[in-house]
């Protein structure tokens, strides 16, 4: 299998997952921690595996390079933004950090909406009635 330039982001949130087990070992587990660390478990799982199916089709900026309606993106449409927001609200938890934390998973998912907006903006110029009813039929 070919290393393509995007896989780093793989390699970076895998080395981010080992960093987040080892505080893991330092402390007692409270609530928030047991909370934060099953919501980034779940949300880096989600977003590997989005980020796995849509492979070649990947880019940082809404681009039309293709349309993938199979595995996870046959639910949600934006799986990589919706498990992105539920990592981020996950490290907020099982960090402890205070009421501006929520403020930002706040902004955060606001940035998400916009950027799923834009996309959905780039594929229905480009695919047209194959994008609509795909849009029809998933969540987010």
């Amino acid at each position: 299998m070919k290393l393509r330039k995007y896989d780093l982001e793989i390699l970076v949130m895998c080395c981010f997952a080992i960093y987040l087990a080892y505080l893991a070992r330092n402390g007692p587990w409270t609530p928030n921690h047991i909370a934060g660390a099953v919501l980034i478990a779940a949300g880096y799982v989600g977003w590997l595996i989005a980020r796995l199916q849509i492979r070649e089709f990947f880019t940082p900026r809404a681009e039309a390079r293709g349309l993938v309606t199979t595995g996870i993106y046959s639910k949600i449409r934006n799986p990589i933004y919706f498990f992105g927001t539920v990592i981020f609200l996950g490290i907020v938890l099982y960090a402890s950090v205070p009421w501006w934390g929520l403020l930002l998973v706040l902004l955060i998912t606001l940035m998400q909406f916009w950027r799923a907006r834009n996309e959905a903006r780039v594929l229905e110029a480009k695919f047209g009635d194959a994008y609509r009813q795909y849009r029809a039929k998933t969540w987010f």
